[in-house]
């Protein structure tokens, strides 16, 4: 599909607009991992800004987020409350984890909700838990969803992005791109 940043081979075979979401959200992916290559644990636990955020809190966020979403969409708990304990370390790469390990879950997970979407048709409508950011209950389309992944995935690729430059000043397009002297 034109228009990626990045190659994209799907690991799901669907075709149309599922086709078109996965490829945009996957591609987003590859965006977000670009900013932890070549990092050891140490760089991916530092704080180069102003904001408490580091790379390797935010892969964790991303990837306990896929998770999430997976379950939410193959679970359909009508009567679902999000668990706030589960925010305690959500943002953080504690010390007793790697950036590898999280990088090999962050695959997973995002195989894992591929399959997911995959097997939904995307009018699908699903009940999403309550939380103190939106306590009524609110079904969403399974549509809905990846888009809402896509735009978490890509918010979040932002602050890597900023994050990453402020640590050693790879910026994401120069690292996918050799712009040489163009700017």
């Amino acid at each position: 599909m034109a228009g990626t940043y990045t190659p994209v081979t799907l690991s799901v075979d669907v075709t149309g607009e599922k086709e078109e979401l996965l490829t945009l959200l996957d591609d987003q992916r590859q965006v977000f991992l670009v900013t932890l290559r070549d990092l050891d644990d140490a760089q991916a636990r530092t704080r180069t800004t102003v904001s408490e955020l580091t790379l390797g809190g935010l892969l964790k966020h991303l990837t306990l987020v896929e998770r999430g979403a997976t379950e939410t969409m193959t679970v359909r708990d009508e009567e679902a409350t999000f668990d706030m304990s589960l925010m305690e370390h959500a943002y953080e790469l504690t010390d007793d984890e790697t950036l590898d390990d999280w990088l090999t879950a962050y695959r997973e997970a995002a195989a894992a909700y591929d399959r997911a979407v995959a097997g939904l048709d995307l009018d699908d409508q699903i009940p999403q838990e309550t939380a103190p950011w939106q306590p009524e209950r609110e079904w969403w389309s399974a549509r809905k969803m990846v888009l809402h992944m896509l735009r978490e995935t890509a918010h979040h690729s932002g602050h890597a992005d900023i994050i990453r430059e402020a640590l050693d000043g790879q910026t994401t397009m120069s690292a996918l791109f050799d712009f040489g002297d163009a700017f």
